[in-house]
């Protein structure tokens, strides 16, 4: 008999729509992990029960993440995140494009390549190619101005650091933004794809190979090589198709506000909590 916990949360989950939903687990017992949050516990997890939660859960507007019970962030030791529309709240190049007057050109291709209908590669080649002639300051603009952190981002982040876990951002985006988040969020270790700028303009070209989706994966793997530990001991997080190869390798793989193709992969789906939904489940 296959037993689990099942973890039960959402920003403004009400208490008795939490009750009701615990119900249907028919579980030994119940724990109230916040005002917003349960966990039931000794759970006969079957495929039906999870149809029949997922389902309800969605109906709620409720996070439902069944996992092994006894997990705890202590069982981890590196958080891989994507950036875009991950760790922040848009897709930086959308919003340079715009400064094109170009952004729904540019989303459009975006959209399709994070749904996995385009290769990540050259949607990247094609969406930077419009973008050839922009000022450079537009990058600063974007950052300034419209780039947010994800609901509970920071939370996460120190919730993580805390526990003594590293953190990795691996984006199929730009460094200009990484770099910048690193110092700011006290990040590791970033990886991404560099805009080449000429005479204070983007040329429309990226230098050097693109970090797409195998070199995502490769990035998360040569991390734990450096740092001693197996993939089994990381945490990744992603919203995109070209984030499923690292998620894949991962201990555990967390979809955020992600494409349906990611959420039915992901041992864990965010859709409703910020990004510190994780520490709530690995409490």
């Amino acid at each position: 008999m296959n037993k689990m916990n099942l973890v039960l949360q959402a920003p403004n989950a009400a208490a008795d729509a939490l009750t009701r939903l615990a119900a249907l687990a028919a579980p030994e017992r119940v724990v109230t992990l916040n005002a917003h949050a349960l966990r039931c516990e000794g759970v006969v997890l079957s495929d039906m029960l999870k149809a029949t939660i997922d389902a309800a859960a969605e109906v709620a507007r409720i996070d439902a993440t069944f996992i092994e019970a006894g997990r705890t962030l202590a069982d981890f030791k590196l958080v891989a995140m994507d950036m875009d529309s991950t760790l922040i709240t848009i897709e930086c190049i959308d919003e340079i494009a715009d400064m094109q007057g170009l952004k729904l050109q540019v989303s459009e291709i975006t959209e399709a390549a994070m749904r996995g209908e385009l290769d990540f590669s050259e949607s990247l080649k094609r969406r930077v190619a419009l973008l050839e002639g922009l000022d450079a300051v537009a990058l600063a603009r974007v950052y300034d101005e419209r780039l947010a952190i994800s609901m509970g981002g920071e939370a996460m982040l120190a919730g993580v650091k805390a526990a003594g876990l590293k953190t990795l951002l691996v984006s199929g985006g730009f460094t200009f933004f990484t770099d910048r988040l690193k110092t700011r969020l006290g990040i590791d270790t970033t990886h991404a794809n560099v805009l080449e700028i000429e005479g204070g303009k983007l040329t429309g070209r990226v230098v050097g190979a693109i970090v797409d989706a195998e070199e995502k994966m490769r990035t998360v793997l040569r991390v734990c090589t450096q740092m001693g530990i197996d993939p089994a001991q990381a945490i990744v997080m992603g919203d995109g198709a070209n984030d499923l190869k690292m998620m894949s390798v991962a201990g555990l793989s967390v979809a955020f506000r992600a494409k349906p193709v990611v959420r039915a992969q992901a041992k864990v789906a965010l859709n409703y909590t910020g990004l510190d939904g994780i520490l709530t489940i690995l409490q």
